[in-house]
């Protein structure tokens, strides 16, 4: 009896909180981002409320420099990786989809990802999807920065994507920037967790370079643009709404003991391996 009590308890409490998240994006529609139906289709900034990386961020290591050479040199030791555990990690932190992309913290976090176990995460996830990765676009329209599988002839995690990759300029990093940003709100949300967090966020963007898709200094500028994404998100009112609502949840979600359903072993053992070092600058 009284675990049929407890079940009903916290269905009651998860149909709360749904329809907490449910009222919230209503207002947010209104105040801050219109949206398309039930579709999340934008973040919380408008266009002009984004950090401007081509502003924030100086120009990309110009060929001759010291900097490129560094990043030359990164590039080429991160290559001993293909076909590795961290390989092919580092292709699954390049899928951005929904929902898969909103797991990727779920081990660090201790907690399933979801839109049915975490509504109000998922749709603060969600959002702020946005606002990271848009903050990238000025600096990588105006550069139009190639990418190293372009330079180096090399195979990439994602043969699918490097048409579209050729197109987009890889600096700064928008997947970096994204899991930079998540990485800071979960952190603020769980700080108990924080450690994890920061180390999955750094990952996430150090995936884009044993990628064979972006420099390190495309990664360096990301973290900068997640940063300032996340700076600005918090003087936004349904940012800071959305945040309340998801800590709240999160509360609910660990008394109810809910656990990863990620291979959070496979992904711990392929974290282990990182690029390795050479001396700088390596020869040519």
């Amino acid at each position: 009896m009284m675990r049929l009590c407890l079940r009903a308890f916290f269905i009651f409490t998860g149909a709360l909180l749904l329809a907490g998240c449910t009222g919230l994006e209503k207002q947010s529609k209104a105040e801050y981002a219109p949206e398309v139906h039930t579709e999340i289709t934008q973040g919380y900034l408008p266009a002009d409320a984004l950090p401007d990386s081509l502003a924030l961020l100086p120009p990309p290591p110009a060929e001759g420099t010291a900097a490129f050479a560094l990043d030359e040199a990164i590039s080429r030791n991160s290559l001993a990786l293909q076909g590795s555990p961290r390989w092919k990690l580092a292709a699954e932190d390049a899928d951005l989809s929904f929902p898969q992309v909103a797991a990727t913290f779920s081990c660090a976090l201790g907690i399933p990802i979801s839109e049915q176990d975490t509504p109000c995460l998922y749709r603060l996830m969600r959002r702020t999807f946005f606002d990271a990765r848009l903050s990238t676009y000025t600096a990588k329209n105006r550069y139009r920065r190639i990418r190293p599988f372009a330079v180096n002839g090399a195979p990439t995690c994602t043969p699918e994507k490097e048409h579209h990759m050729r197109e987009v300029g890889a600096y700064p990093s928008g997947h970096t920037a994204l899991g930079w940003a998540w990485a800071l709100i979960l952190s603020e949300l769980s700080p108990e967790h924080a450690d994890a967090l920061l180390e999955r966020g750094w990952a996430y963007g150090q995936s884009r370079v044993v990628c064979n898709v972006h420099w390190q200094s495309d990664v360096t500028m990301g973290r900068i643009m997640g940063a300032a994404a996340v700076a600005r998100l918090h003087a936004d009112l349904g940012f800071r709404a959305a945040m309340d609502a998801a800590r709240k949840e999160l509360e609910d979600v660990r008394g109810r003991r809910l656990k990863p359903t990620r291979g959070c072993k496979a992904e711990a053992d392929a974290l282990s391996q990182s690029i390795p070092s050479a001396p700088w600058p390596a020869n040519k």
